[in-house]
């Protein structure tokens, strides 16, 4: 029943932060999906959903976080005068 309301509460989370631009909204963006891939993950391979879902946070944490320095290092290069 739980491993049920993981993945939608995960993707309803990503959703609502998918279009902002700020680095913690990214990093919290990124960790929500990963915790919920994560949790589905470990309930699909019979291990542990909880378990999952916090490795997949940690690492979506990581990605979202990355993904920010790498955008804005992109968004700085183009407004060079």
């Amino acid at each position: 029943m739980m491993t049920r309301l993981i993945m939608p509460a995960a993707l309803c989370a990503a959703i609502a932060v998918a279009g902002c631009s700020s680095t913690t909204e990214r990093t919290l963006g990124g960790a929500a999906i990963g915790a919920g891939a994560g949790a589905a993950i470990g309930a699909v391979t019979g291990g542990s959903p909880a378990t999952g879902a916090v490795l997949g946070g940690a690492l979506g944490a990581v990605g979202g976080l990355l993904y920010d320095k790498n955008r804005r290092g992109h968004e700085r290069g183009y407004h060079r005068h």
